[in-house]
């Protein structure tokens, strides 16, 4: 572990390294993230404080390694990569962050995540991650900003702006500690410098150990498979009718039914057709 000091500030910003082409050299993070790490560089410039540092964590192989890089060159402090699959499930890969954040990083008080990662979008890491850290979560932001006051603990006012649906906005005052979650139309990553991008090539990486791979259920993993019917025999003198029988061709096309029902008419209703398909035993 490297010896980084004690900064006044720390903001950690979570980058996801996604690898969808099976080639190092094309993979990377999504616009949300480095739309995170933007953001975390601007609010701790408002801080004016010279110890304040932003952090950029993730979790891969070594081929993560220059995407790290580059978050140094723009501007981040420190960088710190979870030597683990990325494979992982968002609930492990939330519970491996955590971990680090306490034990790498004695704790944080401010996680900037982007919103959406490159390869399944779910957008579930941050929630897994308020609830390891027990922090507030906000998702949905489109500005964040510290004005340089401070709470009770000593830790940054942040005020956010969500988007919400009809094209309202909502203001917020976040408590912390919590994860937020930003839009990627909120920033674009600053250019970095050539002197950075030499600076960067020579940085330290700091390789912290997790978990290696998914754990595996196939016990309880099974693909669908819809129950067993019996259906009759088709009617027909010939197989041309047999046929026809089966595939239903030259019938009347049927129609749907449109009901409208209270919620316990309409279970029992639905429970009854699928009894009368075949889809549930008697």
């Amino acid at each position: 572990m490297t010896d980084h000091g004690t900064p006044s500030h720390r903001i950690v910003v979570c980058w996801k390294w996604v690898d969808l082409e099976g080639d190092a050299r094309r993979a990377g993070v999504s616009a949300a993230d480095e739309a995170a790490l933007e953001t975390a560089l601007a609010m701790t410039a408002s801080l004016d404080a010279p110890t304040a540092e932003v952090v950029v964590v993730t979790l891969g192989p070594p081929e993560t390694d220059p995407v790290l890089r580059r978050a140094l060159a723009a501007g981040a402090h420190r960088v710190v990569r979870i030597d683990a699959s990325v494979d992982l499930p968002s609930d492990r890969v939330a519970a491996a962050l955590a971990e680090a954040m306490n034990d790498e990083l004695g704790g944080v008080d401010i996680v900037v995540c982007g919103d959406y990662s490159p390869d399944r979008g779910s957008g579930s890491v941050p929630a897994f991650l308020a609830a390891e850290l027990g922090a507030a979560q906000a998702l949905g932001l489109i500005q964040l900003t510290v004005d340089g006051r401070v709470d009770a603990s000593g830790a940054p006012v942040v005020r956010a702006l969500r988007r919400l649906d009809g094209g309202r906005r909502e203001q917020l005052t976040v408590t912390t500690p919590a994860v937020l979650s930003v839009e990627g139309s909120v920033a674009t990553l600053r250019r970095a410098t050539l002197a950075a991008e030499l600076a960067a090539k020579q940085a330290t990486i700091d390789v912290v150990p997790g978990p290696r791979h998914a754990e595996q259920h196939a016990d309880s993993i099974r693909p669908f498979r819809p129950r067993t019917r019996v259906v009759p025999a088709p009617e027909g003198q010939s197989a041309l009718d047999r046929v026809r029988a089966l595939t239903a061709a030259g019938a009347t096309s049927a129609h749907g039914e449109t009901v409208t029902l209270d919620p316990p008419d309409a279970a029992a209703r639905i429970v009854s057709a699928l009894h009368e398909w075949g889809y549930l035993e008697s």
